[in-house]
C-alpha cells in the first residue's frame, strides 16, 4: 500500500563512485516531489589554471583531471590544440592514440564493471564480497583492468597520468619487442573479455524501460573513439566545432557541477549511448557476439550499460591486438610543431561519454581561454531523470532503505566521476 504521508530520504555520501555527491529525496504522498543529486566538491579551476600557459603545458596538467580516464583529457586537449596549428601528426601517431585509449577503455570499464557496478546486481554490498562467491569473475577483471593499465604504461610512460602525449605526436616509441611481448597477452585474455560479455547479459537486470536521447561521436569506417561527428537518437548530425549551437551548460542551486542540455533537454553519454548509436560500426564477429547476448540494441533500458561497457571492453582488445599486430617503429614519433593564433575544438570519446575542449591560443601558442565540458555533467540532468521514473517505477511505498539502495544503484549506473565534472561554479559575494 502507498504510504500517504511525507517522506524525506537523504543519502550524504554516495558509496563505490569516483567523487564526493548525494542524493537528497523528498516524496510526498505517491510522487517526488523534489530530488537533487548534490555535487558539492569545490570548484578545481583547471580552465582558469591553464590561461596563460603554454600550449606544451596542456596535455600534462588536463591530465591531472582524472586518474581513471587521463587520456581522454590529453586526447580532446591536443586534438584541439593541432586544430589551431593546422596540424596533422600522421597516420603512425593516429593509431598510437587509438591504442592508448583502448587501455583506458578497458582499465577503466573493467574497474566500473566488477568494483562499482556488480555488487549491487548480485546483492553483494562490495568487491570483497563479492570476490567471496565470485573469486573467479573477479580475478578475471582484476586481470582485464591490470592489462589496460600495463598497456596505458607501455605507450604512455605510466598507468596513471601518462607524460608521453604531446601535441605532434609522442615523446618516445615502444620498441616492437615491447609491444608483441603484451600483444601475447592480450590474444590470450581476448576470450576472457568475451567471457565476460557472455555473463554480465546473461544477468538478471532490472528492465526499466525509459525515453532517453543518446549522443555520441560517429565515425564514417570506424567505431568512434577520438574522431568524428555529434550525432543523436533525434537526428542531429553536426561537427564538433558546433556544439555550443545546441548544448548549453547551466547551473543548478544544489551542485557545484554544471548540467548540460541538448536543445533543452536532458541526454544520455557513454558507452550504452556508444552502442545504441554505433553498433554498426563494431567489427562483424563483435556483432555476431552481441546478437547472440539476447540484448537487442538500442536500448531503452539504462541497465544495459553494464553490458554496454563490456562490450566496449571486448572491442578494445580487440583493437588493441590489431594495432599492435601491425606495429612498425617510426623514423620519429613526433611531428614539428609552429605554433599559430586561432580556436581549436576537440571531442573524443572518455569511458563514460563525450569530453568536449576548445581553446583560444595566441600567436606563440599560450592559451588565451579554455573551456572543458566533461561527461559526467553533462549526465547529470539524465541521472536526475532516470532517478525520478526509475524510483517511481520500483515502487514509492517501499521502504527507505529500499528506495535508497535502488537509487544508488541508478547512479552507480552511470559510472558518474564526479571529481571530473566540477569545473566551474558562479559566485556572486554581496559586501557592506
Amino acid at each position: 500500500m502507498t504510504d500517504s504521508g511525507d517522506r524525506t530520504i537523504r543519502v550524504p555520501v554516495l558509496a563505490r563512485v569516483e567523487g564526493e555527491g548525494a542524493l537528497d529525496l523528498i516524496i510526498r504522498g505517491d510522487r517526488i516531489e523534489q530530488l537533487q543529486l548534490r555535487i558539492f566538491e569545490p570548484p578545481r579551476l583547471f580552465e582558469k589554471l591553464l590561461e596563460g600557459r603554454p600550449y606544451t603545458d596542456v596535455p600534462d596538467i588536463v591530465a591531472r583531471i582524472c586518474g581513471i580516464c587521463p587520456v581522454a583529457y590529453q586526447m580532446s586537449a591536443v586534438h584541439a590544440i593541432e586544430q589551431v596549428f593546422q596540424l596533422n601528426p600522421g597516420p603512425w601517431v593516429r593509431e598510437m592514440r587509438r591504442l592508448m585509449y583502448c587501455g583506458e577503455w578497458i582499465e577503466s570499464h573493467a574497474l566500473h564493471v566488477h568494483l562499482l557496478a556488480l555488487p549491487d546486481f548480485l546483492g553483494a554490498d562490495n568487491v570483497i564480497e563479492l570476490a567471496e562467491r565470485y573469486p573467479d569473475e573477479v580475478r578475471r577483471g582484476l586481470h582485464l583492468q591490470g592489462l589496460g593499465n600495463r598497456l596505458l604504461r607501455l605507450v604512455g610512460g605510466r598507468s596513471v597520468h601518462p607524460v608521453s602525449t604531446c601535441i605532434g605526436g609522442l615523446s618516445h616509441a615502444p620498441t616492437p619487442a615491447e609491444i608483441a611481448a603484451l600483444l601475447d597477452e592480450f590474444r590470450q585474455a581476448l576470450p576472457m573479455a568475451e567471457a565476460l560479455l557472455a555473463w554480465t547479459a546473461s544477468l538478471d537486470l532490472p528492465d526499466e524501460q525509459q525515453d532517453f536521447t543518446s549522443v555520441a561521436l560517429r565515425h564514417a569506417d570506424e567505431y568512434p573513439m577520438n574522431e568524428g561527428r555529434l550525432v543523436s537518437s533525434a537526428g542531429l548530425d553536426i561537427p564538433i566545432q558546433a556544439y555550443q549551437d545546441h548544448f548549453r551548460e547551466y547551473q543548478v542551486p544544489h551542485s557545484t557541477a554544471l548540467q548540460s542540455s541538448l536543445d533543452g533537454q536532458p541526454y544520455l553519454v557513454g558507452p550504452l549511448a556508444r552502442i545504441n548509436l554505433n553498433l554498426d560500426r563494431l567489427p562483424q564477429d563483435l556483432q555476431q557476439q552481441v546478437a547472440a547476448c539476447g540484448i537487442t540494441f538500442p536500448s531503452r533500458n539504462m541497465f544495459h550499460s553494464l553490458t554496454a561497457r563490456a562490450i566496449e571492453v571486448v572491442y578494445a582488445m580487440g583493437e588493441a591486438i590489431r594495432i599492435m599486430a601491425a606495429y612498425q617503429l617510426p623514423d620519429s614519433s613526433r611531428v614539428d610543431v609552429t605554433p599559430r593564433a586561432g580556436i581549436g575544438f576537440g571531442c573524443t570519446e572518455a569511458p563514460r561519454g563525450i569530453l568536449w575542449h576548445t581553446y583560444e591560443l595566441d600567436a606563440d601558442g599560450q592559451v588565451q581561454a579554455a573551456t572543458i565540458v566533461p561527461p559526467t555533467s553533462q549526465n547529470q540532468a539524465r541521472i536526475e531523470d532516470d532517478l525520478r521514473n526509475s524510483l517511481t517505477a520500483y515502487g514509492l511505498h517501499r521502504s527507505d532503505d529500499e528506495l535508497r539502495k535502488h537509487g544508488e544503484t541508478v547512479i552507480r549506473n552511470y559510472d558518474p566521476c564526479i571529481s571530473c565534472s566540477t569545473h566551474f561554479l558562479k559566485i556572486k559575494v554581496g559586501r557592506e
